[in-house]
């Protein structure tokens, strides 16, 4: 399962005025199926089917309360299954869309929802899904995949929600929640598996893929040891056990980035909120390195000479 999420950009995925020309590029296939006399799939979100393009954009365009002008008033997120998971999703075209609409409803929603770390569930997430069966760049027999609009805001129209943020988990500072891309890929995946019974091999696994892209050449040669050391159909549990033991290996050292990152979060913070009440007192709510002086001044220091005391003269003696 490929998920991504669209940079934003000046042309159709500018997601900082109106969703309308995202929703008009979602519509084009649609022409071309129809002058064939091939079904199309209109919008969906959460409880219904065939939603109005007009109702969308109007949806998402009005929920963007205490947004700048220049703020993210949506997001564009694409889900794409590989062809082997396709044939698991059902036979036919319609089969495939309605097992793709079952899979962003039950599991992908809810697992974005969750991974904001606020307590939030599927019904607070405002969406709308599109599903497109072809590719123009893609040789392979089987295409279909879902484009989502999903809005900045919750459906409250009170919460801000980016999956682009870089925060992780955090619980203090100014940012609280954050987003972790990685889990949400993983969560995701683990429950299509769960959804459709399907048995995922290791190389179709995300940590696989990620390992062998970002991962140390320990652990590019670890995975592929355990790759080889399987039947390829068979999901082991040694292959299990690989990747569990890399991935808590990558998470401290996440965990450990994490704590540091909000260390000097909070440092900031109480910096901000001391300047204008500074005293002799307040020194120790500062960090250690807020204290003391920089290696540029103590170079500087070190650099003076000090001057050197002069020699008295002895006076002479008169003979």
């Amino acid at each position: 399962m490929h998920i991504d999420f669209a940079p934003p950009s000046n042309g159709t995925y500018n997601n900082t005025n109106s969703s309308r020309q995202l929703a008009n590029y979602l519509e084009h296939e649609d022409l071309e199926r129809m002058e064939k006399g091939i079904y199309t799939e209109g919008f969906f979100n959460l409880t219904d089917d065939n939603i109005y393009k007009s109702k969308v954009i109007k949806d998402i365009d009005s929920n963007i309360g205490q947004l700048l002008k220049t703020d993210a008033k949506f997001f564009a997120i694409h889900v794409s299954p590989s062809e082997k998971e396709l044939r698991a999703m059902g036979n036919t075209e319609l089969d495939q869309a309605e097992a793709m609409k079952r899979y962003i409803r039950e599991v992908f929603i809810p697992e974005y929802a969750k991974n904001f770390n606020k307590g939030l569930s599927e019904t607070d997430i405002k969406f709308y899904g599109k599903i497109h069966f072809d590719r123009s760049r893609s040789d392979n027999e089987l295409n279909m995949h879902c484009h989502l609009i999903v809005s900045r805001k919750d459906q409250a129209n009170k919460k801000k929600l980016s999956p682009l943020t870089n925060h992780k988990n955090t619980k203090n500072g100014v940012i609280k929640g954050g987003f972790d891309r990685v889990n949400l890929f993983q969560q995701t995946e683990q429950g299509f598996d769960k959804l459709f019974d399907y048995n995922r091999q290791l190389s179709e696994l995300f940590d696989y893929y990620n390992t062998m892209k970002n991962g140390s050449l320990k652990d590019k040669l670890q995975m592929q040891k355990h790759e080889l050391k399987a039947p390829e159909n068979i999901f082991t549990s040694e292959k299990k056990k690989a990747i569990e033991k890399i991935q808590i290996g990558k998470k401290g050292t996440e965990m450990a980035a994490s704590r540091i990152a909000n260390k000097q979060e909070n440092n900031f913070s109480n910096n901000i909120e001391n300047k204008e009440n500074f005293n002799s007192t307040d020194l120790r709510q500062f960090s250690a390195f807020s204290i003391l002086p920089s290696t540029t001044d103590i170079n500087r220091i070190d650099e003076q000479q000090l001057p050197i005391p002069k020699k008295k003269k002895k006076p002479k003696l008169r003979r």
